[in-house]
C-alpha cells in the first residue's frame, strides 16, 4: 500500500521539478539579452565592387555574371540581394511565342525556393551569360543573353530585365528557354 501512495507521488514531483525553470537571479534579469549579428548586403550592383564612374551596361554586365557567380558558389543571400523584391522568373519552355505552357516564380520567396530546389542540386560548375544585348530606357534595362551552364550554350536563350532603384541596378526578371525547338 505504501508503494501505491508513494510511486505516483514521486511522479508527479518529478514531472512538476522537469517542468519548470529556475527563476532568473536578479543579475541575469538586468543583463541585456543577447544579440543576433546580421549582415546587411548591398543590393544589385551597389554590393558589387564597381566604382562611381561605372557605365550603366557595365553596372548591369556586373549584376548578371555576379548572378552566375553567386549560383556556382550556391551564395543565397548574395545572390538574393541582386533581386527586386517583385522579382520574378520565367521558364518559357522553349515555346517563346506561346505563355500558356510557361512555369512562373513570382516574387523572392519563389525565386529563392526556385534556387535552392531547382538549379543549385544540379551544382552547376560554370554559369555565365555570354552575348549580352543591353537596350536601356530610362532605369529600365532589357539585356538578351546567350545561356551558359556548363558546357550547355542555349544562343539566346535568356531575357533579363533590370530595374535602376537608388542607383543600383536590380534584376526585376529573367525568362529562359527562349529558343524554340
Amino acid at each position: 500500500m505504501f508503494t501505491r501512495i508513494l510511486y505516483p507521488l514521486l511522479c508527479i514531483v518529478l514531472l512538476v521539478g522537469c517542468g519548470s525553470e529556475p527563476a532568473p537571479t536578479a543579475e541575469q534579469a538586468a543583463a541585456p539579452a543577447p544579440t543576433v549579428a546580421t549582415v546587411a548586403i548591398d543590393p544589385g550592383s551597389c554590393g558589387l565592387a564597381l566604382n562611381a564612374n561605372t557605365a550603366p551596361t557595365e553596372a548591369i554586365a556586373a549584376t548578371l555574371n555576379a548572378e552566375g557567380e553567386m549560383v556556382v558558389q550556391q551564395n543565397i543571400d548574395a545572390l538574393m540581394a541582386l533581386w527586386d523584391a517583385d522579382g520574378q522568373i520565367i521558364d518559357a519552355k522553349n515555346t517563346p511565342t506561346d505563355s500558356s505552357d510557361d512555369q512562373t516564380w513570382n516574387g523572392r520567396d519563389a525565386i529563392r525556393n526556385r534556387y535552392v530546389r531547382v538549379v543549385f542540386p544540379g551544382a552547376p560548375a560554370a554559369v555565365q551569360p555570354a552575348d549580352l544585348d543591353v537596350a536601356i530606357d530610362g532605369s529600365t534595362a532589357v539585356v538578351t543573353a546567350t545561356t551558359q551552364i556548363g558546357s550547355e550554350i542555349s544562343p539566346g536563350g535568356d531575357r533579363w530585365q533590370l530595374q535602376e532603384k537608388e542607383g543600383c541596378w536590380l534584376i526585376s526578371s529573367l525568362t529562359y528557354n527562349l529558343e524554340g525547338q
